[in-house]
């Protein structure tokens, strides 16, 4: 079992930056694909990217160069860190575990409970 808390969202101005955390528990973080998927008001859940165990990073074309993921296995953390902020980012922001699952939402098992970005023009 593997609960996740995401935490680092809120309100940043067109531009700016924020930096997500998604702490873990339970044991074997290192064995787990961690992935982020965000969802705005009306819309879809949409995949944002994905750190692998062997930490391989792939990510949605839209956030490619704004966007990067990284892992600390020691703190069972993973981090997504976003540059250069867009309105149209605004979204809830989820964090995702699981030993398989990469790029598809519903392939994961594990799931937070979401964190507001709201990014103002």
């Amino acid at each position: 079992q593997v609960q996740l808390v995401e935490s680092g969202g809120g309100l940043v101005q067109a531009g700016g930056s924020l930096r997500l955390s998604c702490a873990a528990s339970g044991r074997s973080f290192s064995s787990y694909n961690m992935g982020w998927f965000r969802q705005a008001p009306g819309k879809e859940r949409e995949f944002v990217g994905f750190i692998s165990r062997s930490t391989n990073t792939v990510y949605r074309d839209s956030v490619q160069d704004r966007f990067t993921i990284s892992r600390d296995n020691a703190k069972n953390t993973v981090f997504l860190q976003m540059n250069t902020l867009k309105p149209e980012d605004t979204a809830v922001y989820y964090c995702a575990a699981d030993r398989v699952a990469q790029m598809t939402a519903i392939d994961y098992e594990y799931w937070g409970q979401g964190t507001q970005v709201t990014v103002s023009s």
